[in-house]
């Protein structure tokens, strides 16, 4: 097309080219011009300001006719559109125009923006903005079967969803409602598209999510039946594919049930149906079955499948799970090869060296930075600990049954692990060791075991002499305790547990203070230790600062929601300020916690009684006796109360079991001989004092009783008893004379200055009053003997289900005091779980 633009061009410059002649001038019509272009006389073309002025030039071109063609009168069309140009006023030619007539030849090329169809003299709007809005969209008519059945899927789809966000948050009955629903409305939908006749364009992808969704439904709600149901009906349905998989679900179930034959059925089953491709499912599906013929006790079918994984894909679990099958068996070599295979699996993660920043590349340690603690580092951490703990327990298990004894055993586990990558678990290793020797009671090897660690990294030697210090601590050599509290403390000034034992021993030295310091720097290091923080609550309660060791065990209580221990000693705290309804408060939620503890209960019953309460009093004391019926405290109260509720005849098998515990005390025999005669059976009464004065012939107090008894009955050995009470209260004033002669010489003593002899007149002064006090406290020969009363229970509590306060089985009265302290015990370093 630019050819034959070039070529009309070329043409139109010809016309005004004239040829020179003989007689004309070379250099005339240089200064001619075509009026068309004169534009000095455009304002006085009238034409041409009308044209500007009005639409007059923008009036529809007349159109050529071509007569012959099919399409009868068309115009000529050309890349500007089928135009026939305008001549102005003056004649001046138009733009893009094709003079005499002649017709512009076709193009494909059309400008951006612009449209031949505009005549000359119409804006530029290539936006179409002129045309006002567009006209609104059509509304779709939704009563078509199309849009029917358009509108049902959406739901079906929605209700799916819906049902899968209930089960992610916890709420499976509201899950298995949704899918329930969904696959009526899924049903509804096949229904209409048969009434609609499209049966053949059933959305199959729509009925297996369906299906699916409603299976996984019921196994959450542990539905078994109705899953297994479901999942048939897929299985079973050839027109889904891939199917078969779900048979994998179906055994997860009958695992479930307990049906272990059926699962490995169905294990099987699925096996088969899935291709060599899929490795990593034909591994995981195996190793379910080995897994069920572990807990079929077929331990040899287990050894098959698990040694065929190890080969093929070996993983942590898998060669964990070889062990136990190998040490159910017995078999110690095989033991010992697959303990080798276990440390030698690849985790497949990077070395943390890497997460370790250089000093002189910026951008890398801007990459280090936020790498080294997102979820893929985290996920590394998590396998690599979960290998250690298997090869851990692996190696605790196996080493005494590899060899003749436990230490070699151990020995052997140890040398292995240090040719590994584990290198650094041989310590730890060797720490179990030591553990062990304490489980076997065997405390001198453990101490030796763990003093080999003392020339070891600080990481290892801080750890080994905290259990140390902890041991030492538990046999009452509190000199060593502290010795190796320091160490730990030297090789590792961060270790709260080494900063616990270190405030433990200075405790039991009595400095309070100094104690305290120790375990607030402990919880510095580690705010959720609690034995810190339990270990300052009791030392704040010795230094009498009842309001910040309450505010500690408030804060522990946050943390431990069910320690009776914690419970207890806020309740003894409420008791101390005065508040015994806060008190009774708390010992009731420790009795929520420890329903059968006595000593809780006996406490329960001294707070009733101090507030009046007697029938409370009783049912909580006698509780604690029905539990613990040898607390003297308890058997006395209740003897007491039989007594004063003249019930004189119930409260006797209680002093007779006190007479039982401590046969030597001669009160409780003496208060039986009382009950009787109070209850008015005065020949047991006399039977009874008589058995007590040839136990205890010179108890003043029986003889009073024998005669008076004998004198009331008329018996004839009243001159007997008589002249032996006679003897034994002219003894007695005998040893009271020299005990006030000892007196006088004593406090004649002190008037001679002597410190020494101070202190032994302040002492036979002291065990004097004792004695007195002691004689005061004995009825009168008129008067019955009374029971004193009740004793003030000590403020203590024993954790019934703790390991180190289990409560003896024999009849020895066990208890710990309120002042006792929780021991670090380090976690997994002393007491592995």
């Amino acid at each position: 097309m630019s050819v034959l633009l070039h070529n009309l061009s070329r043409e139109r410059e010809m016309e005004n080219v004239h040829l020179a002649g003989e007689e004309e001038d070379i250099y005339s019509g240089y200064n001619d011009y075509n009026p068309t272009f004169d534009s000095e006389e455009l304002e006085n073309d009238v034409g041409f300001q009308q044209a500007v002025r009005t639409s007059h030039g923008r009036r529809p071109p007349m159109t050529a006719k071509f007569p012959g063609t099919a399409i009868g009168a068309r115009p000529l069309a050309t890349a500007f559109g089928a135009r026939i140009p305008l001549a102005s006023s003056m004649g001046r030619p138009m733009t893009g125009a094709v003079q005499d007539g002649a017709a512009r030849p076709m193009t494909a090329v059309r400008a951006a923006g612009y449209t031949s169809s505009l005549t000359r003299g119409s804006a530029f709007d290539p936006l179409g903005q002129s045309k006002g809005p567009a006209p609104p969209l059509e509304g779709k008519n939704e009563d078509t079967p199309e849009e029917k059945i358009k509108i049902l899927e959406k739901k079906v789809n929605d209700l799916i969803e819906e049902s899968c966000m209930a089960q992610s948050i916890g709420a499976l009955q509201l899950a298995l409602e949704k899918a329930k629903e969904a696959g009526r409305k899924e049903r509804a939908l096949v229904r209409q598209r048969e009434q609609s006749g499209n049966a053949e364009h059933i959305n199959l992808d729509l009925t297996y999510s369906v299906l699916l969704n409603l299976a996984n439904q019921y196994a959450n709600n542990e539905m078994y039946p109705e899953a297994l149901n479901s999942y048939q009906v897929i299985v079973k349905n050839k027109m889904f594919s891939n199917a078969g998989r779900l048979k994998v679900n179906m055994a997860n179930i009958y695992v479930k049930q307990k049906s272990y034959p059926k699962a490995i059925k169905f294990y099987r089953m699925a096996l088969d149906q899935i291709s060599n491709a899929h490795k990593e499912l034909r591994i995981k599906i195996m190793q379910d079955i080995g897994v069920v013929f572990v807990r079929m006790g077929q331990y040899s079918d287990a050894i098959t499948s698990f040694e065929h994984i190890m080969s093929e894909s070996p993983n942590i679990k898998t060669g964990f799970n070889l062990i136990l099958c190998y040490y159910a068996i017995g078999d110690r070599e095989r033991m010992k090869k697959a303990f080798q295979k276990l440390i030698s699996v690849p985790l497949g993660i990077d070395d943390e060296d890497k997460y370790i920043p250089s000093n002189d590349d910026n951008d890398s340690n801007m990459v280090i930075e936020a790498i080294k603690n997102d979820k893929l580092h985290q996920m590394e951490r998590n396998l690599k600990v979960l290998a250690e703990k298997y090869i851990m327990t692996a190696a605790k298990l196996i080493a005494p049954a590899i060899e003749t004894s436990f230490a070699t055993g151990f020995d052997w586990c140890v040398d292995i692990v240090k040719s590994s990558q584990y290198i650094e678990l041989a310590n730890d290793l060797e720490i179990n060791k030591a553990i062990t020797y304490l489980r076997q009671k065997d405390f001198n090897q453990a101490v030796e075991t763990l003093k080999t660690f003392e020339k070891k990294d600080s990481r290892v030697k801080s750890a080994a002499a905290t259990n140390l210090s902890f041991l030492y601590f538990l046999e009452k050599d509190y000199d060593q305790a502290d010795r190796y509290a320091d160490l730990a403390m030297t090789a590792d000034r961060y270790n709260p547990a080494a900063l616990i034992n270190k405030g433990n021993t200075v405790f039991v030295k009595q400095d309070y203070e100094k104690a305290a310091e120790f375990y607030k720097e402990a919880l510095r290091n580690d705010s959720s230790c609690t034995e810190a923080l339990y270990n300052l609550g009791l030392t704040y309660k010795k230094l009498n600062r009842l309001d910040e060791a309450l505010d500690c065990f408030l804060k522990l209580h946050a943390i431990l929601r069910n320690s009776a221990q914690v419970m207890y000693q806020l309740a003894n705290l409420y008791e101390l300020l005065e508040d015994p309804q806060q008190a009774i408060e708390w010992l009731i939620q420790v009795l929520s916690v420890t329903h059968t503890d006595p000593q809780a209960l006996a406490k329960l019953g001294e707070l009733y009684d101090s507030e009046g309460d007697k029938s409370q009093a009783f049912q909580y004391y006698y509780e604690s006796f029905r539990y613990y019926p040898s607390n003297i405290d308890v058997i006395e109260w209740l003897g007491a109360y039989y007594i004063e509720t003249q019930f004189c005849e119930k409260a006797i098998q209680f002093f007779e079991r006190a007479t039982l515990i401590q046969p030597t005390q001669v009160k409780w025999q003496l208060m039986v001989a009382s009950c009787y005669r109070r209850s008015g059976n005065y020949q047991k009464a006399l039977e009874t004092y008589k058995d007590i004065h040839r136990k205890f012939p010179e108890n003043v107090e029986c003889l009073r009783f024998l005669v008076r008894l004998c004198t009331d009955m008329g018996l004839n050995e009243v001159q007997e008893y008589a002249t032996k009470l006679k003897k034994v209260e002219k003894m007695k004033e005998i040893r009271e004379q020299r005990v006030k002669s000892g007196r006088e010489s004593s406090s004649r003593g002190r008037r001679e200055g002597s410190a020494g002899s101070a202190d032994s007149a302040h002492s036979s002064s002291t065990k004097g009053e004792r004695l007195s006090a002691k004689m005061r406290s004995l009825p009168g020969s008129n008067e019955p003997y009374e029971a004193s009363s009740p004793k003030e229970i000590d403020a203590s509590y024993v954790d019934p289900l703790g390991p180190q306060m289990e409560r003896p089985k024999t009849g020895a009265k066990r208890r710990v005091e309120d002042d006792d302290f929780a021991d670090e015990e380090l976690g997994d370093d002393l007491l592995p779980e």
